[in-house]
C-alpha cells in the first residue's frame, strides 16, 4: 500500500518538473521574440533619421520668414546631421513593385527652388567638379544652391509624407526608395551644396563685412 508521504513525494517531484519546464518554455519565448530581426521601419536609426528629414522639411515651410544668414546658418547644421543619418540607415528590400505615390508637386519644388535663389541673390550660383555633365568638357559646371536643396527636399517630402499614412508596406517602400537615392543622387548633391554653403557662409560673408567697414 502507497503511502501518504510517497505519493506527496510522487506530486512534489511532478511538480518541480513542470515548474522546470514552464520556466524553459518562457524562456525560449523570450529568446525566440528577442532573436527575430528588426523591423527597419522602426529601428532607431530610421526614427532619428526621420525626425531630422522632417526638421529638414519643417524648415523649407518657413523660408518666407527667414534672412540669409538664417538660412545660411541652419543649412550648415542640418545636412552634416541629415547625411549622417541616412548614411545609417538599415538596409530592406522593397515588398511592393507597384510605383510609389509621389506627393511633392512640380508647383512646389518651383516656389522653393525660387524662394531660395531669391533669398542667397548672386551667391546661389557656384562651380561644381563632381556634376555629372563635367566628363563633357574640362572646365568646372555651374550650379545652383537652390536646385540642389530643392532635390533633397523633393526625396524627403515624399518620404516623411508615406510616414504620415502609417502603413508598415508602404513605409517599408518608402525607406528602400529614400536609401537608394540618397546612395545614387542625393547625397552627392547634399556633399556638393554643402561647400558652397560653407563658402558662403565663411567667405562671402566675411568679404562683405569688410567691405562694409570702407
Amino acid at each position: 500500500m502507497v503511502s501518504v508521504f510517497n505519493l506527496m513525494d510522487g506530486f512534489f517531484c511532478l511538480w518541480m518538473l513542470f515548474c522546470t519546464f514552464a520556466k524553459f518554455l518562457k524562456k525560449s519565448n523570450f529568446m525566440s521574440k528577442h532573436t527575430q530581426p528588426e523591423n527597419p521601419v522602426y529601428s532607431r536609426n530610421t526614427v532619428e533619421f526621420v525626425t531630422v528629414a522632417k526638421s529638414f522639411c519643417d524648415f523649407m515651410d518657413q523660408l518666407e520668414s527667414t534672412d540669409k544668414k538664417q538660412f545660411l546658418d541652419t543649412m550648415v547644421c542640418l545636412l552634416p546631421l541629415l547625411y549622417l543619418k541616412a548614411n545609417l540607415l538599415p538596409k530592406n528590400d522593397l515588398i511592393s513593385d507597384d510605383s510609389q505615390e509621389e506627393f511633392a508637386t512640380e508647383d512646389q519644388y518651383a516656389v522653393l527652388a525660387q524662394t531660395i535663389s531669391d533669398l542667397l541673390g548672386t551667391d546661389n550660383t557656384y562651380l561644381e567638379v563632381f556634376h555629372p555633365d563635367i566628363k563633357y568638357t574640362d572646365t568646372p559646371v555651374a550650379a545652383f544652391i537652390s536646385e540642389n536643396i530643392a532635390d533633397i527636399w523633393q526625396d524627403l517630402f515624399n518620404f516623411i509624407s508615406v510616414y504620415r499614412m502609417g502603413f508598415d508596406e508602404t513605409m517599408n517602400d518608402a525607406l528602400y526608395k529614400c536609401r537608394t537615392n540618397f546612395e545614387q543622387f542625393w547625397g552627392q548633391s547634399l556633399v556638393n551644396v554643402l561647400r558652397a554653403l560653407h563658402n558662403c557662409k565663411y567667405t562671402t560673408t566675411r568679404l562683405e563685412e569688410e567691405g562694409d567697414e570702407f
